[in-house]
């Protein structure tokens, strides 16, 4: 055969295969998660993106698309000629969650409200949709968790019937957005966005693609309409808001709302806040009526004694802004174990436990480390931060002595490994409200500032300074006090 005719073929052979790799490259399958949307070659039992079990399906071969200039919906502006009248808080008749939102619901905004199961979440915002809801700013509740009459019997507990709140019990999300065009609400709440599921994606309600979904959905229905939306979110064992990241950063405001079930304070955190401080706390307390909220919470923290007890001391400790006045407990008996027992409740152990070390070290009480100690916080407040290091440490000490504090007096500082008392932030502040509150005696770090009139301000540089305010303290040169004059 001609070398022109063994050229021809091998090119023909060429072509063939050629054409068969691009179809067998194009037919070969691929597999989708239905519940993240993650895709790979192969079939795998279980998603390593976010490790489902039998989510991973066959699909087609993404098709690859390329987005052309379109027409745009509004010409865009100088940023000076923009209206911002549109972008005005409405306040939802809680003071409190006005605090946190800072001053209240704008309209076109997405809120998302996380928080443990139990903890007071569909009754607070019950609350809201009846207090908000008016004759020109209607209201719809939707509930996926729970039956329209099980709402209901709630909202006769708690007083929030209004004739402008709708409700309705959905977990379709084509169903919900059918409502919103039936109703028009100025304001939509719904409980929870975990429970409503679009048909049109795959997976099971709450799964990370159908989350996407239907708040991408809501959101841009809010956009659209003018509409505040308020999104209940689940949270997961570690506390952390169940659902992709993505749907933190979609929304416009990220709540947390916090409280130990056995106590009736409840903490509402600004996590994320695109028209507002995220430093503002509101506090509530829930009780069988329903939640109301605490303008002044301290009252919650603190035990009113005629005589003064041992193992007590007053801190005041920040949440975001606001001040508040809490009590540490600490008690210490004879262990009965090699081993003595360390018990905390409200506290950190760790820091409990450098305080302990440090008054033994620096302090030189000696009758710490056999014996049995617990302490603890009044009215379930949690402390963390370092300014109550000294609070903690002075309990511990009158607690071991058995020796009370002096009455109307408290205790601000961190306290160091090495003894010293360091300054903290929101001195002023702190000493503000404690002089409020009718306390007339403050240990505070050297340099706390202007002092309230009326007000002795001690200033202690170690902790051997501050274990001289014990009654039976060693005798040594008194600490530096100020007052104003």
């Amino acid at each position: 055969m001609p070398r022109s005719g063994l050229s021809v073929r091998a090119a023909t052979v060429n072509a063939m295969a050629a054409r068969t790799a691009r179809s067998s490259a194009k037919d070969r399958p691929s597999y989708r998660c239905t519940d993240c949307g993650w895709t790979t070659a192969k079939w795998l039992g279980r998603c390593p993106e976010c490790q489902a079990w039998g989510t991973v399906e066959e699909m087609g071969a993404p098709a690859v698309r390329t987005t052309a200039a379109g027409r745009v919906s509004t010409a865009a502006l100088p940023i000076a000629q923009v209206d911002g009248r549109t972008a005005t808080a409405r306040s939802t008749g809680v003071d409190e969650l006005d605090r946190v939102l800072g001053g209240g619901l704008v309209p076109g905004a997405v809120v998302l409200l996380a928080g443990e199961p139990g903890v007071g979440k569909s009754t607070l915002l019950l609350d809201v949709a009846a207090k908000a809801a008016s004759d020109e700013h209607r209201t719809l509740y939707v509930t996926g968790e729970e039956s329209a009459s099980q709402v209901r019997l709630r909202a006769d507990r708690i007083n929030a019937l209004n004739d402008h709140l709708y409700l309705a019990a959905e977990t379709d999300l084509s169903a919900v957005l059918g409502h919103l065009d039936a109703v028009k609400p100025s304001l939509l709440v719904l409980d929870s966005v975990q429970t409503v599921a679009s048909p049109e994606i795959d997976g099971a309600p709450g799964g990370m693609a159908q989350v996407r979904e239907v708040a991408g959905a809501l959101i841009r229905a809010s956009k659209e309409r003018g509409m505040a939306t308020l999104l209940v979110g689940h949270v997961t064992k570690d506390g952390a808001i169940a659902g992709p990241r993505l749907l933190e950063h979609l929304v416009d405001v990220v709540l947390s709302f916090e409280g130990d079930r056995h106590a009736r304070l409840r903490l509402v955190r600004g996590v994320k806040n695109r028209y507002g401080a995220t430093d503002e706390v509101g506090c509530f307390e829930l009780h069988d009526e329903g939640i109301t909220g605490l303008a002044d919470p301290s009252g919650l923290f603190l035990t009113r004694r005629a005589e003064a007890v041992p193992g007590t001391c007053l801190t005041v400790t920040l949440e975001g802004k606001r001040p508040l006045v809490a009590e540490v407990q600490a008690l210490t008996v004879d262990s009965q174990i090699p081993s003595p027992r360390r018990t905390t409740s409200g506290l950190e152990t760790s820091r409990v436990s450098m305080m302990l070390a440090v008054l033994e070290q620096r302090g030189r009480i000696t009758a710490l480390g056999k014996r049995d100690i617990y302490s603890a916080t009044v009215g379930g407040v949690k402390l963390t931060e370092p300014a109550a290091d000294l609070a903690i440490a002075l309990a511990l000490a009158s607690a071991a002595s058995d020796v009370p504090l002096p009455k109307n007096l408290v205790a601000i500082g961190e306290v160091g490994l090495a003894g010293e008392v360091r300054r903290v932030t929101g001195v002023q502040r702190r000493l503000a409200e404690a002089h409020r509150l009718g306390f007339t005696h403050a240990l505070v770090p050297a340099d706390p500032g202007k002092v309230p009139a009326g007000m002795k301000v001690i200033e202690v540089a170690d902790m051997g300074d501050a274990l001289r305010v014990l009654p039976r303290g060693r005798s040594r040169t008194p600490a530096k006090e100020r007052s104003a004059q």
